[in-house]
């Protein structure tokens, strides 16, 4: 199921990306689908620029939904512990001290 939700995932970013490329800029020399003889006569004016609007916005939204469940479904797929827990035991055991050491007395002052 993962797997499924990430290439969806995936080909949702690259219909965006497609999608944002071929929208008007506003200096009008950026875009693919502005200019003289780019897109022909298929497209022109407010139709085009509602209908690449439009769709960006479903992609978008679209993206985000499949962004926050594979989240969702990254997060459950682990367990609750956290990484340090997780984490797998040192191999080496930490040297044994001989003799815990004992506290010292105070020194006496010095004698001027």
């Amino acid at each position: 199921m993962t797997t499924v939700l990430l290439v969806i995932h995936l080909l949702l970013a690259i219909g965006m990306i497609a999608t944002v490329l071929l929208q008007r800029s506003e200096g009008g020399a950026l875009g693919m689908g502005g200019g003289g003889g780019g897109m022909g006569g298929f497209m022109t004016g407010r139709s085009a620029s509602n209908l690449l609007t439009r769709t960006t916005a479903i992609l978008a939204g679209a993206f985000m939904i499949t962004s926050l469940t594979l989240s969702i479904m990254a997060s459950n797929s682990r367990s609750t512990g956290n990484l340090l827990d997780q984490s797998a035991p040192a191999t080496e055991a930490p040297a044994a001290t001989a003799e815990p050491a004992k506290p010292q007395a105070p020194a006496a002052p010095l004698a001027k």
